[in-house]
């Protein structure tokens, strides 16, 4: 008996594995076995957006200029030659104009962003009307929320960074949110802006926390989301062979390995499409950023719409606590957005309270099978619907040819009007739902009950 002579390769990973059983390892992240349901692929697609996020921002770093220091642009934009601009000004006209694929990569960087929060929007979703993040995916839940509200600071950090007129007028009202805070207040705007808006630091300590900070604790959460959901396995829809002890569908290798490819490269060429046909931030027509002036219409990015529009419909009121005046941009500004996501990022404990359900949970429920939860998420959706609607009330003021004023009135009525309908609505359909589905598993165990029955077999 002859024993086949080993290969140069098969050496090698022969020692690699004496050393650290890399292949017991391999074996078992290959046969990984996961569901196989089209709704699981959201948070793929939002994993490879931040991918694309990513391998832009590199390439964009080569050419942008972090400084506020004035230059004239003479750059081949002819209708602003000669205008001072800032440092970075002039770095993202040249990254637009003269670096080639510059601006193709610049929009690809911009579409990303915003196919990366709508992807985690809907993933989001999705957990929370299956009920998902119930026992034990808790913390998953709170990881993912917090990947969510970094991904929300890095959008406004990302946009800020040209010093065009539009992000200043963001930044001034980031500024006097900040300022509004009670007591630290102050020191925050401070420390974030490096003095009294404008600064010169300013553009500076963004692309620090752009660049370094918020994308080190993103990519740190997407490694414990991941490394948590590889220990607890994927939730999976009932039905089939689907129980709470095993999980159904494929192996990693070469089933969803491949399928996740295609969704990567589906993902990469859906932005860079987007990238190519869709003008999107085009700040040679905003001008740069000049403290004096206020575009308009001014509105952020679609994801932060809804922070605009409770700041424009927040209540012209000042109270005084303890001596201690509360400026009217913290309310709207600052309460509102830590009560929504505070109560988002407490409900698997909040609903375990109510329902007193503490057992784990490794199948999903269909939305209609929790009217109350579905009655919720609805309400809360709406809430931040009229909110970014109001975002562009003067917008919509125009369009539809009525006040500004009254359109504000109306937007707050529907605030608090719209969510109960809404909640109620899909209450009601919910329950309805939930019954006819009863209905029909009591008539399939009936119609199974009946073909089970003996039939009595006579001669023909």
């Amino acid at each position: 008996m002859t024993t086949a002579k080993r290969t140069e390769v098969e050496r090698v990973i022969g020692w690699v594995d004496e050393r650290t059983g890399a292949a017991e390892l391999t074996r078992t992240v290959l046969r990984k076995v996961f569901p196989d349901h089209w709704s699981f692929l959201l948070g793929e697609i939002a994993l490879f957006a931040y991918v694309v996020l990513v391998a832009t921002g590199v390439f964009l770093t080569f050419f942008f200029t972090a400084d506020t220091r004035p230059v004239t642009y003479d750059g081949p934009y002819a209708p602003m030659r000669g205008a001072e601009v800032s440092a970075a000004f002039d770095s993202v006209m040249r990254l637009s104009f003269e670096v080639r694929a510059g601006l193709l990569m610049r929009q690809v960087h911009h579409w990303a962003a915003v196919v990366f929060i709508v992807a985690i929007v809907v993933h989001v979703a999705r957990v929370f009307f299956t009920g998902a993040f119930r026992r034990p995916r808790e913390i998953n839940w709170l990881v993912g929320l917090s990947i969510l509200m970094l991904g929300l600071a890095a959008g406004l950090t990302g946009y800020s960074l040209p010093d065009d007129l539009l992000s200043g007028t963001g930044l001034r009202i980031t500024y006097s949110v900040a300022m509004s805070i009670p007591l630290i207040g102050p020191w925050l705007a401070y420390l974030l802006f490096g003095g009294e808006f404008p600064t010169t630091e300013l553009i500076g300590r963004f692309y620090v926390f752009h660049i370094m900070l918020l994308p080190a604790l993103m990519i740190g959460l997407i490694s414990v989301h991941l490394l948590i959901l590889w220990l607890q396995k994927h939730t999976q829809f009932p039905g089939g062979r689907a129980r709470e002890d095993n999980v159904v569908g494929r192996h990693f290798w070469p089933g969803q390995a491949l399928r996740s490819l295609g969704l990567l490269l589906l993902t990469a060429a859906a932005i860079t499409l987007a990238a190519g046909l869709a003008q999107i931030n085009p700040v040679w027509i905003y001008g740069p950023f000049i403290p004096s002036a206020v575009s308009s219409p001014a509105q952020p990015d679609w994801y932060l719409g809804w922070l605009e529009g409770a700041l424009r419909m927040g209540p012209n009121w000042e109270p005084t606590i303890l001596g201690v005046t509360i400026p009217t941009l913290f309310i709207p500004g600052i309460v509102l957005p830590a009560i929504l996501f505070g109560g988002i990022a407490l409900w698997p404990f909040i609903e375990a309270r109510l329902s007193g359900d503490h057992a784990e949970h490794h199948l999903l429920q269909q939305p209609w099978e929790a009217p109350g939860r579905l009655a919720l998420g609805s309400a809360v959706i709406t809430v931040f619907v009229i909110l970014t609607i109001a975002g562009g009330n003067d917008v919509l003021a125009v369009l539809l040819y009525v006040d500004v004023e009254w359109l504000t009135a109306a937007l707050r009525i529907l605030l608090f009007v719209a969510p109960v309908i809404v909640g109620l609505l899909a209450y009601r359909l919910a329950v309805d739902r939930r019954n006819r589905a009863e209905r029909n598993d009591a008539l399939t165990e009936s119609d199974g009950d009946a073909r089970e029955t003996p039939v009595i077999e006579a001669p023909r």
